[in-house]
Order: structure tokens, then C-alpha cells, then sequence
């Protein structure tokens, strides 16, 4: 998650879609032999790979297709134009596969080390860019995320069921304890934040602030509530605003 936009729906589902599809060995040999060939590859190259038929070959191809981790297009080998059909020819893709249960998100943590160490100020610390990457990066998202669904006024129970769809693509595993109460039962960036707790919760923290801030969710904040096995962090009621008493929240 190394940009500004929210995660692909159900990614942890395509993930497991496509280890699933290379569990079989003729397939999974198939696509070791593409990715390596370093070239687009002929059905019949495919097949001889692997010492299979050309059909059987077909089959298994499609999958890897479907899957979303070969891509394909019409081509002479060589470049060579000859008369009759082009052959059918297979590269893979960009995708790239990591599933992870519990879910972890360790590439969104050093993506925001990474932002921290390039813009680091000379008025502040490595910790204090940190924080600030970590802050600004959740702002866009959650901004991002308005412009996309145009929510209108969120108060405390609209804007955490809003909160709950990033919260679940990003593996935190959100269970929503009272209307205006959501608890996070796992922790992206387990082992990493018991190594240096200080600084993941902290930017963990600074992150779903920022979110909540960009998304202008009323009556929420992010606070650091740690309990072993989950997230440092939970999202609840905020001091009531000057002014307002009892029972006015904004729904």
C-alpha cells in the first residue's frame, strides 16, 4: 500500500485465489518457467517445459490467466511476420502475491520510514519525520476516501462504519464493541512493533488519526489503548465539544 488510495477490495482473497491456482505442479512449474524466460512464450514452449500436451497445456495456462498472474497476446516468435495465425503467446504480469494470516502490512510501514528518511527536516528528529509521514499519509488517504464516497457530515457512528471498510482492507480487524466504539484485534505490523514499540504505535497511532482527520469524522479519535495479541490502538468517543451537552452528539 505504498500510495495515497485504499486497498484493492478483498485483496487478501485474490492473494489466496492465486496461491491456490500454482499449488498444482504442472501449473506452478509452467509459471516458473515464463517468469524466467524473461520473453513471451508459445504454448508449445509452455508445454515442453514441463513435458505435457499441448491441450493439457491450454487448460493450465488459462488458469494462470484468469488468476491474473500470466497476461497474453498474439505474436511471431522472433518478431518474424509469417504467413497464416500469429501464435498465442504468455508473459506474467506485475502482480505480485503475499498472503499473510493474520494479515500484516509490514511494505505500508517501510513505505513510511522511507517517505520519513527522504523529507526529514533539519528542525526535526528521524522519530519526529516519522510521526509527521505517518500523519500526513493516513490525512490523504482519509480525504481521498471522502472525495470518492461524498459522505456529507459523519458523526461518531456514521464515520466509524465508514472507518470500518479501510480498517478491514489494511488487516486490522476491526469489531465494533458499542455504535460509537471500535476495537482493532490485530496489529498490521506484528512482530516489528514489539521491537520498537515507541515508534510503530506511534506512528500506528499518528496514521489512523490523520485518517480520521482527512475522512472529518466528528466526536471519534484514535487513542493508544495496547492489549497483548492486538492493536495498540482503538478508535472511541472524544470529549464532548464546548457547548454541547448530553445526548447531541452528531449521528
Amino acid at each position: 500500500m505504498a500510495t495515497d488510495s485504499t486497498p484493492p477490495a478483498d485483496a487478501a482473497g485474490t492473494a489466496i485465489d492465486s496461491v491456490s491456482v500454482l499449488s498444482e505442479d504442472s501449473r506452478r512449474r509452467m509459471f516458473t518457467f515464463i517468469r524466467r524466460a524473461r520473453r513471451a512464450v508459445t504454448r508449445d514452449e509452455a508445454a515442453a517445459s514441463v513435458g505435457i500436451s499441448r491441450k493439457l497445456a491450454a487448460f493450465h495456462l488459462d488458469k494462470l490467466v484468469d488468476a491474473g498472474l500470466l497476461r497474453t497476446r498474439y505474436e511471431t516468435p522472433g518478431g518474424i511476420r509469417k504467413v497464416g495465425r500469429r501464435p498465442k503467446v504468455y508473459e506474467p504480469t506485475d502482480a505480485q502475491i503475499t498472503v499473510s494470516i493474520p494479515d500484516r502490512r509490514h511494505e505500508l510501514l517501510a513505505d513510511l520510514l522511507l517517505d520519513a528518511v527522504l523529507t526529514e527536516g533539519a528542525d526535526e528528529s528521524a522519530a519526529q519525520a516519522a510521526l509527521r509521514t505517518a500523519e500526513q499519509r493516513g490525512r490523504r488517504m482519509g480525504e481521498a476516501a471522502r472525495d470518492e464516497a461524498r459522505p456529507g457530515r459523519l458523526g461518531p457512528e456514521r464515520g466509524l462504519t465508514v472507518c470500518e471498510h479501510l480498517l478491514d482492507e489494511c488487516g486490522y480487524e476491526p469489531v465494533r464493541e458499542t455504535p460509537t466504539r471500535l476495537r482493532l484485534r490485530n496489529c498490521p505490523f506484528h512482530p516489528l512493533a514489539a521491537k520498537a514499540p515507541d515508534l510503530v504505535c506511534g506512528m500506528n497511532h499518528a496514521f489512523l488519526s490523520g485518517y480520521l482527520n482527512g475522512l472529518e469524522v466528528s466526536g471519534v479519535q484514535a487513542v493508544l489503548a495496547p492489549e497483548p495479541g492486538e492493536c495498540c490502538v482503538r478508535l472511541g468517543p472524544s470529549a464532548p465539544a464546548a457547548g454541547l451537552g448530553a445526548g447531541e452528539e452528531t449521528r
